[in-house]
């Protein structure tokens, strides 16, 4: 039965990188289980594989040997190019740096990941519009990343994560580049996101106090989940 409640299932999960002939272990014999519309901190010692084991829940990375399947989809069955529109169309990705392009509004950066779709333009808008009031900057719209504070910022990736309305949201240290205040906004809203529209997030994080807005911690050490 936890296969049905579960959005991600991660089983034997391994994963060895190589630093010239020497084999490093990141994740070793992991398993995990998250529930459809948990909100999840993942914390752990910097080199204890957190943003690997982000990565391979996201469909970036694959592990070297384990099942991940996640919203319903066979991860390791599927060729790079079908993992790139898997992740389009289920995956938001926040990030510690904004990873906003300075050239285009907020809006425009928003609207990025709609152009992989075969949205009509005014479509794209309306989507836009609505991301965007969601995390409360839809007065913000044509402004540009120079022209908005870092806690703004970060509600504009916010905004870029959500308007596909994907089924995972997964954030790296998504208040790491953030002061107290701004950090508590984007928690704030993360925990909107899962609570009044059933987002499942799942968070790396270094800050004990992001970790306490999810309602599950979870600690990563030397590869394995305590």
């Amino acid at each position: 039965m936890a296969e049905a409640t579960s959005i991600v299932t991660l089983k034997g999960i391994n994963k060895t990188f190589h630093r010239g002939k020497e084999p490093i272990t990141v994740l070793e014999s992991l398993d995990l289980d998250v529930p459809t519309g948990s909100f999840e901190a993942l914390m752990g010692p910097s080199g204890s594989g957190k943003s690997t084991l982000l990565n391979i829940i996201a469909g970036l990375d694959r592990p070297t040997s384990g099942e991940v399947k996640v919203a319903g989809a066979n991860l390791a069955a599927m060729s790079d190019s079908q993992l790139a529109k898997w992740r389009s169309q289920n995956i938001g990705f926040v990030f510690q740096s904004f990873n906003l392009i300075p050239v285009l509004t907020a809006a425009q950066n928003v609207e990025l990941p709609l152009l992989l779709t075969s949205l009509s333009g005014s479509e794209r808008t309306k989507r836009v519009q609505t991301a965007l009031r969601v995390v409360g900057l839809e007065d913000r719209m044509h402004h540009y990343p120079r022209q908005l504070s870092g806690g703004q910022e970060q509600r504009v990736a916010i905004a870029r994560a959500i308007v596909n309305d994907p089924k995972i949201i997964v954030a790296d240290e998504p208040t790491g580049d953030l002061d107290r205040k701004s950090a508590d906004d984007v928690l704030t809203l993360l925990d909107k996101l899962n609570k009044e529209l059933g987002k499942t997030i799942f968070m790396v994080t270094h800050d004990p106090n992001a970790a306490e807005k999810a309602s599950v911690q979870r600690k990563l050490d030397k590869g394995a989940l305590q």
